[in-house]
């Protein structure tokens, strides 16, 4: 049954049409995400549904009863409210008794005041909480706090940072546990360990879920449906973000179909046009405008199409022997060690991600590279050949107040990748047009701020970028060309990301905040490490239990034998180690391929095969378990 219909929806701003007539539904606990390029119209169709603005025209029809809460990319509070105040907003009612409860409590403590009758209204408000069951949904509120990251509820939502104030809002959306919960960007400021707590909690969430986010992995495992946003329109896909690509693919082959024979029709009605005589009867003029109407239509599927966001890779200078080497870095403030004798060797070619939960000195490490803050200890080597351009999460390269054209140097030429560049072109490659290039830079919306900033980045010559959080906010066609154009970047990359399947496509490599200071390289992308995290944590609790175990049957006590210092890595074993990704990924593509052909009921109908087919499985799950087991020995070793 549907919760929500949305029909015959209209939205202009000024002369510019956002929807003109979109008609969509959501079901029963169904799970929506909303794709498209930035400023199509998402978090205005967000807004919309949750009746923060009108549409034009159209209807937007709920079940009757139905509760909505909407999630918007930039959460906004009440100035001075606590921080379990304001999740409870989510709960209305508890909401206001929590904070006339705050308040009698606060009363008590003057001397002059009427006690028995604050008593006697503290006792009140108890009970009111109580039947509200809201003891217990503080506790709700203080372990979803907690699993989000959030710490000292005592303080107000004043003194959150950015990424904390989404985390709050965050809570404060979950607990009010809604039937339609609308989420505009979930994920950003998260970090991965979060946004899969996320994952899950959504997967089994009783009610509908509608949410945009360019996190692809987000996108496959939780929703139902995709919808893009384009042109105005809407076009619903099946499944997730993998259905949508493979949809994707089919409908450009079809069109590409279409427009070849669009374009030998156009072709064969211009010819007929041009050598037929200047006599016209009415039947000819109808051929002629035929023909018109057709070269017409072609123009205008063109110009219909999402633009070519293409980025060139800056003038590289050639690296030299030292890239960037960290000879025992360590770091902390007011007593807290945030990175202790962290050794690395960045060698060219690499493409390096930073990972680790929110505030664990990922962006630290960054200020430590760029001397933008000296280390405590230890020694930041730089290659004499070596050019970085830095790319800022926080956009303090970016100057609010002047234009587009002006921010982004405000010269007419610039030199890219060996030619020159008139920079009115440059930025139209960026994706903003001539008119847009006078707009002042306070009015762009967080992604088009993120694409002035590449703009900007790759103008500058270097061989190393060094990149923190690049993705927040970019579309999933800006992200697509990115990863691209850092794939074919010749130097070296660093960058500090949450996005998963980013780091999958990008990395050959992770430096991962494991907390207490302890910062490890690991070869790879997200998903292996991911893999061979679990599968650490699973044989470490296994070793557990059979410690317990052995201590129970353990006749006497015995004295342990010294431990051995791990040894080294020879050259040899760091090589191994770099390539074990692509073993393991062969190995496991090999398991599945058998597995799938043990799936199909034609295999049996010859014994001799099935029964080869399943020895071979057995061998092909015992080779993967021995290369993870070899990951685990050399990976230990690596660390000490």
């Amino acid at each position: 049954m549907n919760i929500l219909n949305v029909n015959n929806l209209h939205k202009s701003y000024g002369s510019r049409t956002i929807f003109n007539g979109v008609s969509f539904a959501v079901d029963d606990a169904e799970k929506v995400g909303f794709i498209g390029v930035n400023g199509s119209g998402k978090s205005t169709l967000f807004r919309i549904v949750a009746g923060i603005e009108g549409p034009d025209s159209g209807d937007i029809a709920r079940r009757r009863n139905t509760s909505v809460r909407y999630l918007s990319q930039e959460p906004e509070f009440i100035a001075g409210q606590m921080i379990l105040e304001a999740v409870a907003e989510g709960r209305p009612e508890l909401s206001t008794a929590f904070a006339a409860y705050e308040k009698v409590t606060h009363a008590l403590a003057d001397p002059a005041a009427d006690h028995d009758a604050l008593v006697e209204r503290l006792a009140e408000l108890s009970a009111t909480i109580d039947r509200l069951n809201g003891w217990d949904w503080t506790h709700r509120a203080e372990a979803m706090l907690t699993r989000l990251g959030v710490h000292e509820w005592e303080r107000t939502v004043d003194d959150l940072s950015g990424g904390e104030a989404k985390r709050v809002a965050i809570a404060r959306a979950l607990l009010a546990q809604p039937d339609l919960l609308l989420l505009d960007e979930p994920t950003n400021h998260l970090d991965a360990d979060t946004v899969l707590f996320l994952e899950e909690y959504l997967i089994e969430y009783a009610g509908a879920v509608m949410l945009i986010t360019h996190d692809r992995y987000f996108l496959d495992r939780v929703v139902d449906r995709m919808i893009e946003v384009s042109s105005g329109e809407l076009i619903g896909y099946t499944g997730g973000y993998t259905e949508y690509l493979e949809a994707q693919a089919a409908r450009v082959e079809w069109q590409a179909t279409v427009d070849a024979k669009r374009r030998k029709l156009v072709e064969k009605e211009l010819e007929w046009a041009r050598r037929s005589p200047p006599a016209r009867t009415g039947k000819s003029r109808a051929r002629i405008d035929r023909a018109k109407s057709l070269e017409k239509e072609s123009r205008q599927y063109s110009a219909n199409q999402i633009g070519d966001l293409t980025l060139h890779a800056p003038d590289t200078a050639r690296l030299g022997r030292t890239v960037l080497n960290l000879h025992g870095i360590r770091k902390g403030y007011d007593g807290l060690v945030l990175i202790d004798g962290f050794n690395t060797i960045l060698r060219a070619g690499e493409r390096i991600g930073i990972i680790g939960p929110n505030g664990a000195g990922k962006t630290t490490l960054i200020r430590v590279i760029l001397g933008e803050e000296p280390p405590d200890d230890g020694e930041v080597e730089i290659g004499i050949n070596t050019r970085i351009a830095y790319f800022d999460q926080l956009r303090t390269q970016l100057d609010t107040d002047v234009s587009v054209y002006e921010a982004a140097g405000g010269t007419d030429w610039v030199e890219i990748a060996g030619r020159r560049v008139h920079l009115r072109s440059w930025l139209e490659d960026f994706l903003f047009p001539t008119e847009r290039q006078q707009q002042k830079v306070s009015s762009l919306s967080g992604g088009e701020r993120n694409r002035l900033m590449l703009a900007k980045l790759f103008m500058k010559p270097s061989n190393l970028l060094i990149l923190d959080e690049p993705t927040n906010d970019l579309d999933l066609v800006t992200l697509q060309v990115l990863e691209a154009a850092l794939v074919d970047y010749p130097g070296c990359v660093l960058m500090v990301t949450h996005d998963r399947f980013f780091l999958d496509k990008i990395a050959t490599a992770l430096f991962v905040f494991e907390g207490a200071g302890i910062v490890h390289r690991h070869e790879g992308g997200f998903e292996l490490y991911r893999r061979l995290r679990e599968q650490r944590e699973a044989d470490a609790a296994e070793a557990v239990r059979e410690a317990a175990r052995l201590e129970r049957t353990r006749p006497q006590k015995t004295t342990l034998a010294p431990r051995t210092p791990a040894k080294r890595l020879s050259w040899n074993e760091e090589r191994e180690l770099e390539g074990l990704e692509v073993h393991i990924n062969e190995a496991e593509r090999a398991r599945d391929a058998l597995e799938a052909r043990l799936a199909d009921p034609d295999l049996y109908s010859d014994p001799a095969t099935a029964a080869d087919v399943t020895r071979a499985l057995a061998d092909s799950k015992a080779a993967v378990d021995a290369l993870y087991a070899r990951w685990s020995e050399l990976e230990e070793r690596k660390t000490g």
